[in-house]
């Protein structure tokens, strides 16, 4: 892996646009007080939350190529970075001295900045070394791919991927490491793709679903998502706003069971979750299906066509923790010396 240093950067924040950032803003709206970003990225909903009111916000990012960038960039007092995981948000915010906070925003999943930095190893669309890491430590997407045992590797991307073709890939790859290791996106590309059938105009490439599961399984998008949601229901006051923004099914899934459950109107349970017993509301959800972003926004910004924005507002009850398995996470399957 290509020390951190030695990264090509992009040359400036600007062409990375935030998704639904004007929906984020009219939902949580009015912005006042102490705002925690938890996927701080390019920086646009941070300096957008200060724009719109917000006294001060605390930002967190996995990634430490992200906070030396912004850290050269200084925005001024009323931002303060944090190296970390969304999901112990929480104990970060504990940690800086801040008893709670008036909102959080979380936009879930790989920034475009991540995408195009082809050391990076997150898209078929730039060779480079097959990584996937957000952060700079944990199994990267090779060793998992040239490690894993076949039976392994067809869940991860089923339950990940939502692929079909899930075994068929599976055996591809361990019939293709047996010649050489798979150590590139492009090798890994061309193996499923020489897998699967050509896609028709329109459909995604072929090795969408299948990259998309191992970037969810090297960084545990999934459970660190279900950390994350718990953590922003300890540090929200009440009358707090929570938004979130979800880029595919499996995180806007257990994004909407959260809120469900946490506002009381919970389903009785279903084959992503078991069902669980209705508790005190926590939340009270302000919009009764998730927001999408329009065409004017998709034709300005691609990426935004799978996004989908669910809000809701902190009540007083007292915070408390969810079994992952309650909101639907699926569990990574065991990888012997890389994953438990």
């Amino acid at each position: 892996m290509m020390a951190a240093a030695a990264r090509e950067e992009p040359k400036t924040d600007a062409d990375h646009i935030p998704v639904l950032l004007d929906a984020v803003l009219e939902a949580v709206a009015p912005v006042e007080g102490i705002w925690l970003d938890g996927t701080f990225g390019a920086g646009g909903y941070s300096r957008a939350l200060l724009q719109a009111g917000a006294r001060k916000v605390y930002a967190i990012d996995r990634d430490p190529t992200v906070l030396a960038r912004a850290a050269a960039r200084d925005d001024g007092p009323s931002l303060m970075l944090f190296e970390g995981r969304f999901g112990e948000l929480d104990r970060i915010i504990t940690d800086a001295g801040v008893n709670g906070v008036d909102g959080v925003v979380l936009d879930i999943g790989v920034s475009s900045m991540q995408i195009d930095e082809a050391e990076r190893g997150f898209s078929f669309q730039k060779d480079g070394p097959l990584d996937m890491r957000m952060g700079d430590a944990g199994p990267t997407a090779t060793e998992i791919v040239n490690r894993a045992s076949e039976a392994a590797l067809a869940d991860i991307f089923y339950r990940f991927g939502e692929e079909r073709a899930a075994r068929r890939i599976a055996a591809a790859l361990v019939r293709a490491r047996k010649t050489a290791p798979i150590e590139t996106t492009g090798a890994l590309a061309e193996i499923v793709s020489r897998t699967l059938p050509r896609p028709r105009p329109g459909q995604p490439h072929a090795a969408t679903r299948s990259f998309q599961a191992l970037r969810i399984v090297v960084n545990d998008e999934l459970g660190e998502l279900a950390k994350g949601l718990m953590a922003a229901e300890a540090v929200l006051k009440p009358g707090g706003r929570l938004a979130v923004v979800t880029f595919h099914s499996l995180e806007d899934r257990i994004v909407k069971r959260f809120v469900q459950l946490r506002s009381g109107e919970g389903p009785r349970g279903s084959r992503h979750a078991p069902e669980v017993v209705p508790e005190a509301p926590r939340f009270e959800r302000l919009s009764r299906k998730a927001i999408l972003p329009g065409e004017e926004e998709i034709a300005r910004n691609p990426r935004a066509r799978s996004a989908k924005l669910r809000v809701a507002r902190r009540l007083a009850a007292p915070a408390g923790r969810i079994d992952p398995s309650q909101l639907g996470v699926p569990e990574i399957p065991k990888v012997e010396g890389l994953l438990p």
